[in-house]
């Protein structure tokens, strides 16, 4: 009689143990996916605000609150054309001009994202951890060019999750060369500012 009650539980407990153990990984990679689509949005607005600061400044803030100052303080020219200067009477009759005009960033940029702009220092879902950004002016082939990249290790973006899952997923990007983590730009490589998740 025991058996006929221990069994059928024995049986159900290694299905739900077996089951279980196939769908970790799938959660984990789910929770991955999650946690990667807020911190790329950050990433990309923190990429943004440094191109843009570029433009006028031609090199590249190192710190993501030097970005936020930019953000709420700071001012970007914009050139106005009237007319094109394809149209050569149009040019030679004068009625083709240009003005610049100097523009709020906060009233031109990530609009619709003032209200989370304090958030772009920290990595999601990592207790308060921020960003680790960092700039540089490096030479080329004998040019002098701005670099900057932030990044997020994963050991931060995923922290809570299965501890053996992440080292898999570090050992994983590692084994291909690539940052154990979400990163744009590179102060070593440049690469147009390119996150690595593009």
């Amino acid at each position: 009689v025991l058996t006929y009650v221990v069994f059928p539980i024995a049986i159900i407990l290694l299905i739900y143990l077996n089951y279980d153990s196939v769908m970790q990984p799938v959660r984990f990679q789910k929770e991955v996916d999650r946690r990667s689509a807020v911190a790329i949005d950050r990433l990309i607005s923190i990429r943004t605000l440094q191109e843009a600061y570029k433009e006028s400044n031609r090199r590249f803030l190192s710190t993501t609150d030097s970005l936020i100052d930019f953000y709420k303080n700071g001012k970007i020219t914009i050139v106005r054309q009237i007319g094109s200067m394809d149209d050569s009477l149009a040019v030679a009759e004068g009625r083709v001009s240009r003005d610049s005009i100097d523009i709020l960033v906060r009233d031109t940029l990530l609009k619709g994202k003032g209200a989370i702009i304090d958030s772009i220092s920290f990595i999601p879902y990592s207790g308060g951890k921020r960003v680790q950004m960092q700039s540089v002016i490096r030479k080329v082939s004998g040019i002098e060019i701005p670099l900057f990249e932030a990044v997020m290790p994963y050991d931060d973006l995923l922290k809570g999750l299965d501890h053996q899952l992440i080292v898999n997923l570090k050992a994983e990007r590692e084994d291909m060369g690539q940052y154990a983590g979400l990163k744009v730009g590179d102060i070593d490589n440049p690469n147009n500012n390119a996150g690595n998740w593009e």
